[in-house]
Parts: C-alpha cells; sequence; structure tokens
C-alpha cells in the first residue's frame, strides 16, 4: 500500500486541527495549555500526520524517571505516549503505527530507555497495534479512565544505536 501521508513535528500553527482531532476521537481532551506545554518541552515527540495538506493525526509524549519494570536496573527515562489519535476516514492506512514508530524513534533524543502507553481494555485495535510494534501488556489499572474503565499498561524497550 502507497503511503499517502506525510509526518511532521507540530507546530503552534496545528493546536486547532489537534484539540479537534482529539475532541473527535477520545473520550479525554486536554487544554489548549497541555497540547502548549507538552510541545514546548518535548517537540521531538510531538508529531502530525498530514494527508491532502490536513491534519489527520497526532502523537504527543512526555518522558518521567521510574523503576523499568523489565528486571531491576533502577531509575531509567521513560518516553510516555500520552496521546495517539487519528480521525476515522484516515484509519487502517498505517497513519497511526507511522506515528508511533516515529515518536519511539525521536524519543531517542530525551534518551529514553523504554517506552509506555496506557490503552482501553477494549480497544482491541490498538493494543493490537503496539503488539505488532512490540509492546507487552504489564499490567491493569482498573477505573483509570473517567468511566470507569479500566486501562492496560503496555511498555516495551528502546534500543538506539
Amino acid at each position: 500500500m502507497q503511503q499517502t501521508f506525510k509526518l511532521r513535528k507540530f507546530n503552534p500553527n496545528d493546536l486547532e486541527r489537534v484539540t479537534y482531532i482529539n475532541r473527535v476521537c477520545l473520550p479525554e481532551n486536554y487544554s489548549d495549555y497541555f497540547f502548549v506545554d507538552l510541545h514546548r518541552r518535548f517537540p521531538e515527540t510531538f508529531i502530525v500526520a498530514e494527508e491532502n495538506e490536513g491534519v489527520a493525526g497526532y502523537i504527543m509524549c512526555r518522558f518521567e524517571t521510574g523503576l523499568s519494570g523489565f528486571g531491576f536496573r533502577g531509575l531509567i527515562k521513560k518516553g510516555h505516549i500520552v496521546s495517539v489519535a487519528v480521525l476515522p476516514p484516515y484509519r487502517r492506512k498505517g497513519i497511526g503505527e507511522a506515528l508511533v514508530a516515529k515518536a519511539m524513534e525521536n524519543m531517542q533524543f530525551y534518551k529514553a530507555k523504554q517506552c509506555f502507553l496506557e490503552v482501553r481494555v477494549t480497544n482491541t485495535a490498538a493494543v493490537n497495534l503496539y503488539r505488532k510494534l512490540g509492546f507487552q501488556i504489564n499490567r491493569t489499572i482498573r477505573s483509570y479512565y473517567a468511566d470507569g474503565e479500566d486501562a492496560y499498561v503496555m511498555s516495551r524497550e528502546l534500543h538506539f544505536k
């Protein structure tokens, strides 16, 4: 399948479109300040996908320090995928996979050794995508979401040359 989209770093002109995508695709919505703050702090991993000159999806991440979860190695830097969404007409074209892969690649700028995320236990398509990208389910957080749904915490190690 030929790729019809391109990835690029988010810029502040994308804010209105990204917040629209967030509202349409996800029940968890964030303030404009939250988006702008993550971009200011971690610009390399706030990425948008453009198709037909319009933003069709995005991913944004932050970085934390914590225990690895893959055996004891002390404290490490972890990339946290906070939010990823693709508008329904643009799904099943590889955009979500490309966004996650690019964000993980760019996590090397922040010296992350591991990547993790939370995903609804009922979001089978997303869970399968993350598994395809090497993520494993580590644990379940009960009633993680505002509507009471549980979340899987999924993670994978990152290896950079």
